[in-house]
C-alpha cells in the first residue's frame, strides 16, 4: 500500500502545483469554433479574451490521462526550464520571476507544492517513516536500563551456550570469548549507571505522572503523547508536509531582517526567494534519499547534505540581491542561524497542534 499512497501523493502534488500555476504564455492547442463554450463570447483567437478558456476543448478519455500526466510532471515545458536554474542559478530564477518572467517558469508556490509532495512520496516508496514500536516506558530511565541489561544478558547467554558446544581446538572460541567479555562489560556498565539513579526514581519516581496545568486540551494532549508516542509521532510526521507551507511565513520576517534598510526589496521578493529555496532543499532531500537507496556511501551523502544547502543559499542570495561574495557569505551565516530558529518554531507549532488536536 505504500507504493499506492506514494503515487497518490505524487499525483496530488502535481495537481495542486498545476492548480496554482498560471497558464499565461502556454500552448493550449488550436482554436476550435467561433464561440467560447464557457461564457459565450465570440472568439478572436485560440483563447477567450473574456474568461481565458481555450477555444479547443477535449471530450475523450485520453484527454483525462493527458491532463493527469500534464499536471504531475509536464507543466507545459516550464519544469524543464525551471529545474536547471533552481539547481545552479537559483538567484537568477528568483530575480527573473520577480521582474515579470512568469510564463517561462514554474511559479514558486507550484514548485513548492510539487517538491514537497514528491519528497514525501519518495519517503513512502522507500519505507522511510517514524518508528512504530515505541513504548512510553522507554521514557523512564530505570525501565530503559533494565531493558538494556536484560537484552545484554540474553546475548551473553546465547554466546556462552554456543561456546560450550565448541571443541577446545575450535578457532571460533577466541572470538566468542571476546564477545562474552564485551557483554560482561556492557552489563556492568548498565548496572553501574542504574546505581547512579537516585533512590526515589528507582522506587517509582520516574513513573509518568498525570499533568494538571488547568488547560484541559493541553493536559489531554500530553496524556495522548504519554500513552501512545508512536501514534503521535506518526501524526507529527503527517503534519510536517501538510503544514510545511508554514515555513514560508515563518521565514519571510527573518529574511527581511537581512535587507530591511534596502527599500527596493519588498516582502513579495523575499517570499519568492524563500519559496524557491525551500523547493530546492526539498529536491535536494529527494536526491540524497534516492542516492542512499542506491547504496552510495553514507559519508559522501553526509558531506553532500551539509555542504550543498549553504552553498546554494549563498549563490541565491548573491544572484537575487546583487551582492558581493563577502556580503553574501556573511548573510548566509546569519540565515543559517535564523533557519535553526525557524525550524524550532515550526516543530513547536506542530507539536502544539498535535497536542491540541
Amino acid at each position: 500500500m505504500g507504493e499506492l499512497d506514494a503515487a497518490g501523493e505524487l499525483v496530488m502534488g502535481g495537481l495542486l502545483g498545476r492548480a496554482v500555476e498560471p497558464h499565461a504564455g502556454e500552448h493550449q492547442g488550436h482554436g476550435h469554433g467561433t464561440i467560447c463554450l464557457n461564457c459565450g463570447t465570440a472568439l478572436v483567437g485560440p483563447h477567450c479574451h473574456e474568461c481565458g478558456q481555450s477555444g479547443h476543448v477535449h471530450r475523450s478519455l485520453g484527454a483525462i490521462g493527458h491532463e493527469l500526466l500534464h499536471g504531475v510532471a509536464h507543466f507545459e515545458g516550464k519544469m524543464w526550464r525551471t529545474l536547471p536554474l533552481l539547481a545552479w542559478r537559483p538567484g537568477d530564477l528568483t530575480r527573473r520571476y520577480i521582474a515579470g518572467e512568469r510564463a517561462r517558469f514554474v511559479s514558486p508556490m507550484a514548485m513548492f507544492l510539487f517538491s514537497i509532495f514528491t519528497m514525501f512520496a519518495i519517503f513512502q516508496v522507500l519505507g522511510i517513516s517514524t518508528p512504530t514500536d515505541l513504548d512510553s516506558n522507554s521514557a523512564r530511565p530505570t525501565v530503559a536500563l533494565q531493558h538494556s541489561i536484560t537484552k545484554a544478558e540474553a546475548t551473553r547467554a546465547k554466546k556462552s551456550a554456543k561456546l560450550a558446544k565448541l571443541e577446545a581446538s575450535d578457532p571460533d572460541r577466541a572470538d566468542l570469548a571476546a564477545d562474552i567479555a564485551e557483554a560482561d562489560r556492557e552489563i556492568a556498565g548498565y548496572k553501574s549507571a542504574l546505581t547512579q539513579i537516585p533512590k526515589v526514581m528507582r522506587e517509582g519516581g520516574d513513573e509518568i505522572k498525570e499533568v494538571h496545568t488547568g488547560w484541559h486540551a493541553l493536559d489531554h494532549g500530553v496524556e495522548k503523547w504519554q500513552k501512545n508516542p508512536s501514534l503521535m509521532l506518526y501524526k507529527l510526521q503527517s503534519s510536517i508536509y501538510k503544514f510545511s507551507w508554514l515555513l514560508i511565513p515563518l521565514s519571510i520576517p527573518f529574511l527581511w531582517l537581512l535587507f530591511f534598510w534596502k527599500r527596493q526589496y519588498k516582502l513579495y521578493d523575499h517570499a519568492v526567494f524563500v519559496t524557491y529555496s525551500i523547493a530546492a532543499m526539498s529536491m535536494l532531500f529527494i536526491g540524497v534519499t534516492l542516492l542512499a537507496a542506491m547504496r552510495v556511501s553514507s559519508d559522501i551523502l553526509i558531506w553532500f547534505a551539509l555542504l550543498v544547502p549553504p552553498i546554494h543559499m549563498c549563490r541565491q542570495l548573491k544572484q537575487a540581491y546583487g551582492l558581493r561574495w563577502r556580503s553574501a557569505i556573511f548573510r548566509t551565516g546569519l540565515l543559517l542561524w535564523f533557519i535553526s530558529i525557524i525550524a524550532t518554531l515550526f516543530l513547536l507549532i506542530l507539536a502544539l497542534l498535535g497536542i491540541m488536536g
